[in-house]
């Protein structure tokens, strides 16, 4: 028969009257460590639906999808296929769309559908062939980061417009009805119409 030695006894026996490592969840919350990646919280105030995010998922576990009839664009997060990368945050445009917390064990159900959380943004259209530009949220932003230099662009100054409510009755979008002409320039028109529009005025 061969006899432990001396050093396995003592660890015995130290881990008999020392407590143990392991947390005692779920009876007591789990404190996580300082830098543990967690839930991603999304702050629905400040992400503007630019679909960063989306594109960085390694695991695919945000997707979004546009509906031009109601001119949203809904965005679905699958924590279920989430493995907590942390891209999400790290590429977010505005660093505050999104924070992983310290919330994972809390996620464990029996039901992936609970773990399904959905966004909606507003989009702008554009007015002549009704392509997606971007959501407003998105616009607003990119208008506040730029600054001054955003009223280069004519879509910028409809947004002003549209922001401090200086339309009047008289001055509203022109509907297009045959083809894109210079008083369209005015209107909510994509990159590509509206270099249809300047290049036609340059000819």
């Amino acid at each position: 028969m061969q006899y432990p030695k001396l050093r396995e006894l003592k660890e015995a026996i130290v881990s008999l009257v020392t407590p143990a490592y392991t947390s005692s969840f779920p009876y007591k919350p789990h404190t996580p460590e300082k830098s543990y990646r967690g839930k991603p919280v999304v702050n629905d105030d400040l992400c503007v639906g630019c679909e960063t995010c989306a594109n960085v998922c390694p695991s695919e576990a945000i997707t979004t999808e546009d509906i031009k009839e109601r001119k949203i664009r809904i965005i679905r997060r699958d924590y279920g296929k989430c493995i907590f990368c942390g891209q999400c945050e790290e590429h977010c445009i505005t660093k505050e769309g999104v924070k992983l917390s310290d919330e994972i064990y809390e996620l464990a159900t029996f039901d992936r559908s609970q773990l399904i959380e959905m966004q909606e943004k507003e989009l702008i259209l554009c007015k002549n062939c009704g392509a997606i530009i971007t959501t407003k949220q998105h616009y607003e932003f990119m208008h506040h980061k730029l600054g001054p230099k955003a009223f280069s662009n004519i879509l910028n100054l409809n947004m002003l417009n549209e922001r401090l409510k200086l339309d009047s009755e008289e001055n509203v979008e022109v509907e297009v009805l045959d083809y894109l002409k210079r008083k369209d320039m005015f209107n909510k028109l994509c990159p590509d119409c509206l270099r249809r529009v300047l290049i036609k005025e340059l000819l």
